[in-house]
């Protein structure tokens, strides 16, 4: 989501051809990590609402609150607390899954509908809130935003939307928008995470549907099968399923050759991709697939899962596997790694793809159908891009 939101701001400060202002709706003490990205037309908004992430009494008491019966649950379904009502904004952009009720025109972006997909990821209840919040805002919404043409039809077909109230609006990449590194940076990285030279690169957080555990198993079956051991890097928040991979890798002894970093710095995630031999992306279900429209950007060829939206967004530009077929995932990855023809080609693919993809297309995409729904004029460009079919 961070990314998501540096990326929207960045290509919205960049826009200098309107009169529009873009107020990012924050908690005043959770604001610091977007500030850098905002500039021209955009600025702070802050809001008086509870920060969600907040620890200690406040969080415990809206869990509580939310677990009492009959009605508990619907508490999960905030209002506003009257901050954009009274500021007179016109268009309401919820960019993340949580939203609040208020009467001005919004846009809603559920991003994934992954608890109706993979219901075993979810406890019961976490399931029944989504439904509840997720169905709240999409019929609420003038407009619910996907960011492939697979997840349009999967929110028309689930939530029974009207097609034409769905729109696709696909994300790039942020990289560029990140510090780049010096040689100095690179070297340093390189001894902080004893990296070798190449490694196979897959930055995500390690919730289940990410599929690590059947990366480390194809990289296993490679390395028996195939005589090749692949060094893995896989930069991102170590949550609880990280101790079910520590005992995987001991039990198929790739502590040697695999990393886990935690999370890292913009610094150094784009040190990585300028590291890398190239990216694999494995997971079950994605509703875009930030990475790999990173490694586009970067010129890392990609091995990539079939699943969701995936296809929609990679296109021609990489190799596509069964997420839970192990064997099909060793094979694309050791022809990757192997075959640097075929990695050179995916790179240029790559490139070319990724002019498609750009955070400047989104803002101004974004800024069209703001102007849309707020019932303001539209330039030609406005009208040419919401006519254009999407590259997703």
């Amino acid at each position: 989501m961070e990314q998501v939101l540096i990326g929207l701001a960045s290509g919205l400060s960049k826009l200098t051809d309107g009169d529009e202002e873009y107020l990012f709706l924050a908690h005043p003490e959770h604001d610091g990590w977007l500030r850098p990205y905002l500039g021209g037309a955009c600025g702070l908004l802050h809001t008086r609402m509870e920060y969600p992430g907040q620890r200690g009494v406040p969080r415990l008491r809206r869990a509580l609150i939310e677990r009492l019966p009959p009605n508990g649950l619907r508490r999960a379904v905030l209002k506003s607390d009257g901050t954009i009502e009274r500021t007179g904004v016109d268009v309401m952009h919820f960019a993340v899954q949580e939203a609040f009720l208020t009467d001005v025109p919004s846009i809603y972006q559920p991003h994934d509908l992954q608890h109706l997909h993979l219901p075993e990821l979810f406890s019961r209840r976490t399931r029944t809130r989504r439904e509840l919040v997720y169905r709240t805002h999409c019929e609420r919404a003038e407009m619910v935003v996907a960011m492939t043409s697979w997840g349009k039809r999967d929110l028309v077909t689930h939530y029974a939307l009207d097609p034409a109230k769905v729109a696709v609006v696909p994300w790039g990449s942020v990289l560029w928008e990140y510090p780049e590194p010096s040689a100095q940076d690179l070297a340093g990285l390189r001894v902080r995470l004893g990296l070798g030279d190449p490694f196979l690169l897959y930055p995500s957080q390690t919730w289940p549907h990410k599929n690590h555990a059947g990366l480390l198993e194809a990289l296993a079956l490679i390395r028996n099968r195939d005589g090749v051991d692949i060094p893995l890097v896989c930069p991102g928040t170590r949550t609880s399923e990280y101790r079910s991979l520590e005992a995987m890798m001991d039990r198929l002894g790739l502590r040697d050759t695999t990393r886990f970093p935690g999370f890292v710095t913009p610094l150094e995630l784009r040190g990585l991709y300028a590291l890398g031999r190239a990216l694999v992306f494995p997971s079950r279900f994605e509703g875009w697939g930030l990475p790999v429209c990173e490694a586009f950007s970067a010129g890392l060829p990609v091995a990539c899962s079939a699943v969701a939206g995936l296809p929609d967004l990679v296109g021609d530009a990489g190799l596509l596997f069964d997420p839970e077929d192990i064997d099909q995932i060793a094979d694309s990855v050791l022809r990757l790694w192997s075959d640097g023809a075929l990695r050179e080609r995916l790179a240029d693919r790559g490139r070319r793809r990724a002019e498609e993809f750009s955070f400047d297309r989104t803002a101004r995409l974004f800024r069209a159908h703001y102007r849309r729904i707020a019932g303001a004029s539209l330039e030609e460009e406005d009208r040419i891009l919401l006519a254009s079919p999407p590259p997703t």
